[in-house]
């Protein structure tokens, strides 16, 4: 019964936004760090922010920086990403990924195998395009 489902994805421009929502239940997210990660098709997936549920610590991959804003509603088991001025470069599936840890950072530079050992949602579609 624990599960995580994106929401929110969809085609902009570039400078445009978008909010990305990740619905968490089955779990608390007081006792979880909650990432999103994104992947093209035939490259490798990387992580683009983390945040810890519990005092809403925060991650984020330097090419987001200043861009993206990722955020809690604990009282719903939700987590958010906003995302401003996107640019081409951050069309990708994006993946809401959830873990039983208090290191966010870790969270963020997770091995394949730890991911593999995470909660994962099945993606929302992000485009950027003119």
């Amino acid at each position: 019964q624990l599960q995580l489902v994106e929401s929110g994805g969809g085609v902009v421009q570039p400078g445009g936004s978008l909010r990305l929502s990740c619905a968490a239940s089955g779990f608390t997210l007081d006792y979880y760090v909650i990432g999103w990660f994104r992947q093209v098709p035939g490259k490798e997936r990387a992580g683009v922010s983390c945040l810890r549920g519990l005092d809403g610590l925060t991650y984020y991959a330097d090419s987001v920086k200043g861009r993206f804003t990722i955020s809690r509603d604990n009282a719903k088991s939700t987590v958010y990403l906003e995302m401003n001025n996107l640019e081409p470069e951050d069309t990708s599936v994006y993946y809401c990924v959830g873990r039983g840890t208090q290191n966010v950072e870790a969270m963020f530079l997770s091995s394949d195998e730890d991911l593999g050992m995470s909660m994962w949602g099945k993606g929302t579609q992000v485009t950027v395009s003119s």
